[in-house]
């Protein structure tokens, strides 16, 4: 009884660290919040083990591992395109790899956002038992959700190479937009972790937003279908992200309209996750 006494947190020593944090200059945060990026990017490596080790146990015991996420993938784009062909008229040829690349690629950017929520709060007992880069757990994050990624594109290569598809070179736009996407996924993997956080009641509100952004975007509807109003998507920022990949992987070469806008929200996104990680830093393991 006595140990569990002298190791149980004591209250005032807690609000003394919170306010002694709260009081720290703009620069002492702001340098420390780069050191906790330098240091991150030092243990990429080890984020990509923890990465890879996270798929291993997630799907430890199966006989597909992982590939079952891509046979699921795809009977949704097979039955998804069957049904939406006929209701929308549009040639199965033409809308069968635009239903797989949006599939796919919608699948991992929410599997971003919503298991960004959750990024330090199931890392709690890490955090708690050693001092690690908070950008290490992102890049955790990160690196799982593209190695589900790179099993789901057998679905889209399955497709393409079922109509003898092939984009063109104006594929080679794909490198520096997955780069963005690299950059954005570390950021708001890294905004929503320390907000939800702090707000526990956050992770289901963004469940419903990113329900509700499927039905909004063109996931599984086509831009034409809007009939002259197509100038009004690049408002919608999952759009603009989501275009300049699936874009040339269509062989079409994506509006500057739309890629002005995917780089504002980049850095829109940037910004305000760089700010919230510089003052909510020093907090995070007392949230988790």
């Amino acid at each position: 009884m006595t140990l569990l006494a002298e190791t149980r947190p004591d209250p005032l020593a807690r609000n003394a660290v919170l306010e002694l944090t709260s009081d720290m200059s703009t620069g002492i945060r702001t340098r420390m919040a780069v050191q906790d990026v330098l240091g991150g990017l030092r243990l990429f490596r080890l984020g990509c083990v923890l990465g890879w080790l996270d798929i291993r146990l997630r799907y430890r015991g199966s006989v597909l591992g992982p590939f079952w996420l891509t046979l699921s993938t795809a009977v949704m784009v097979g039955a998804l395109g069957l049904l939406y062909s006929t209701l929308f008229k549009i040639e199965l040829r033409s809308y069968l790899p635009f239903l797989a690349l949006s599939i796919v690629l919608w699948n991992f950017f929410s599997a971003i956002v919503t298991e960004g929520c959750t990024c330090f709060t199931e890392s709690e007992a890490m955090i708690r038992s050693m001092r690690m880069p908070y950008l290490l757990y992102a890049i955790r994050v990160a690196v799982r959700n593209v190695l589900v990624l790179a099993h789901n594109i057998i679905v889209i290569i399955g497709v393409f190479a079922l109509f003898w598809m092939w984009p063109g070179k104006v594929a080679v736009l794909v490198l520096p937009a997955f780069v963005l996407w690299a950059v954005d996924a570390i950021a708001v993997i890294v905004l929503l972790g320390a907000f939800c956080s702090r707000f526990r009641d956050i992770p289901p509100i963004v469940g419903s937003i990113m329900q509700l952004a499927f039905f909004m975007s063109p996931i599984i509807w086509k831009p034409e279908l809007l009939y002259g109003k197509q100038w009004t998507l690049p408002f919608n920022p999952f759009y603009s992200l989501l275009e300049i990949v699936r874009g040339p992987l269509l062989g079409e070469m994506p509006s500057l309209y739309t890629v002005a806008s995917a780089i504002i929200y980049s850095v829109v996104l940037c910004g305000v996750s760089w700010l919230l990680f510089v003052r909510v830093r020093g907090r995070l393991a007392f949230w988790v």
